[in-house]
Formats: structure tokens, sequence, C-alpha cells
């Protein structure tokens, strides 16, 4: 394995980039004149992203967060690879898959001409991941930390045989409370909403939350902003490569359930906006192509 000492003599940049241990596990801290970000190596897990024009982070982490081997991470952006909730036919396999659980290895670091910092990590296969995906295949994640954060999520097929995916980016977005927050541009969009039985929906006029809601918009590549009152900013989502758009909220009972979601009351300030390919929208990635989603986030003040 890899050492925290070794990945700064080989990819730290003094005073931007910087690599950590704890709790066991590799953690990468960015600090440029942009932005801070940390990120587990374990997952590729981005946990947690502040534009230095922001006084609250964007991207959220739960305060009762665990770091341990093989466990999840409550917030930041998971991946989710390669299928996105349950497995299609085996109960035992994890939800969401098995990417964010599993250590990645950083491959490339460096700066952007305007003042980013890049850090490239590709998944490390083992004897589980292989039993659980049996494709030859290869996925990198591309994270650029700046005013602006860019994920770039790659998947590669290098086999012989055509394989199906399913993917997110299960991105949990810091806000100042749910009940005082809009989501736009999914405007007469189809979902699935799961909290509903699992039926088929259209979406009329902005998405706002009074209770529960798990729903996977489909056949969408729109952008979505996040309208948030109380912290006055709106946080914008771009993305491509992606078709289904995720929004998600546990409520209070559900949250209460989880044990990590910042008690009493954390689960109010987060939101999920993930940017996925799920449902009706996996992708087909034929032998030796490549399929990339890519998601940006920006924050903006409202006056």
């Amino acid at each position: 394995m890899t050492t925290a000492q070794q990945l700064n003599a080989r990819f730290g940049t003094r005073g931007r980039l910087s690599f950590s241990e704890d709790s066991g596990l590799i953690i990468a801290e960015i600090d440029n004149a942009q932005a801070t970000a940390s990120l587990c190596l374990q997952g590729a897990h981005l946990m947690s992203w502040r534009p230095k024009s922001q006084a609250v982070p964007v991207v959220w982490l739960s305060r009762d967060a665990k770091l341990a081997a093989g466990k999840s991470i409550r917030g930041g952006a998971p991946v989710c690879w390669p299928w996105f909730g349950a497995h299609a036919t085996e109960s035992a396999f994890p939800g969401h898959g098995f990417a964010r659980t599993v250590p990645w290895q950083v491959v490339e670091s460096g700066s952007d001409p305007d003042g980013a910092t890049r850090l490239k990590l590709r998944l490390v296969e083992n004897e589980k991941t292989r039993a659980q995906w049996p494709h030859a295949s290869k996925l990198d994640l591309t994270v650029v930390v700046g005013e602006a954060l860019r994920m770039e999520l790659t998947t590669g097929n290098t086999g012989t045989t055509d394989f199906v995916i399913g993917e997110a980016l299960h991105t949990y977005l810091q806000i100042g409370d749910i009940g005082a927050v809009r989501v736009t541009g999914l405007e007469g969009c189809d979902y699935w909403d799961k909290v509903g039985g699992s039926t088929l929906r259209k979406q009329t006029g902005a998405i706002s939350f009074a209770g529960e809601t798990d729903r996977v918009y489909i056949n969408t590549a729109a952008e979505c902003v996040i309208e948030d009152d109380k912290l006055k900013r709106r946080i914008h989502v771009a993305k491509s490569g992606s078709l289904s758009t995720v929004v998600w909220t546990p409520w209070a009972e559900k949250a209460g359930k989880m044990g990590d979601m910042g008690q009493p009351e954390g689960w109010r300030e987060m939101l999920c906006v993930e940017s996925a390919n799920a449902l009706e929208n996996m992708v087909k990635v034929a032998a030796g192509a490549r399929h990339t989603l890519i998601v940006e986030y920006r924050a903006e003040p409202v006056q």
C-alpha cells in the first residue's frame, strides 16, 4: 500500500496539495487560491469543497461521518458504479456498487492554467470486485478544484465484449434549510417517484420539499439550480454524459435511523442532486470504447 509520505513525494504540491492519514485511510487535502477541498482515496470520495468566495461549504459532509476501511462515508460525493441502487440480480452485492468503498490510486496531479488543482485517480481492482464485475474495464475519476468543482468519471471498456453500467455522482450539497430551497431546471421532466410507490410522474414547476423525497428524473441532460433563500445563494449543477438526475432528501424519520446524518437535524442542511445514468438511462459501453460522465458545480450569491 502506498503511504501518505510516498504520495506527498510523488504528487504533492507545497501549499496546494498534500496527503495525510486519518483512521487508517489516506486523505488528499487541497488548498489553493480559489478553494479548499478534501478527498478520501478509499472510494475516490470527495468529502468537502468550499470556494473561498463562499463562507459556507458547497459540498456537505455530515458532522457524524465515519472513516473506516470498507465503509462508505456520509456526505461528500460518493461514486456509485457499476450499478446504481440495488444490483439487478444479486441481493448480497452492495447497493450503488463497490466503487465507493474500495481503494483507488493517484495517477496524476497538477495545476490548471487558471490555478485550479487537478487530481486523477483510478480504481484498484481485486478478487472481490472482479467477482462482482467480471468485465475488463478501467475506471478513472478526475477532480478539478477551483472556484468551480469539476468531476469527470470515465469508464473504459478494455475487453472484447460490450457491457452496461449504471452510475452516479451521489453529491450531497450544503443548504441553509431544506424547507427554504427550490430546485429548478427539471420542469416538465418525467421521474420515477420511489417514495410514492415507484410510479412515473411528470414534474410541474420547481421542486420544493415538505417530506422525504427520492426521485429519479429520466431522459434529461438539463442543468439544475438549487435556489437557497437562507444562504442567499444559487448552486448550479451542469452536466454532460448523464441522462438521469436523482433528487433525494431522507427527512427526519429516515435520517434518525441512519445514525450518521449529523443529529439531531443535520439532514435539514443537505440535499442530494445526483448526476446519473440509471434505470432506462443505463449506458452501454462498447468493447474498446469509453464513456465519461462530467459534472460541474458552481455557487453564486443572490442579492
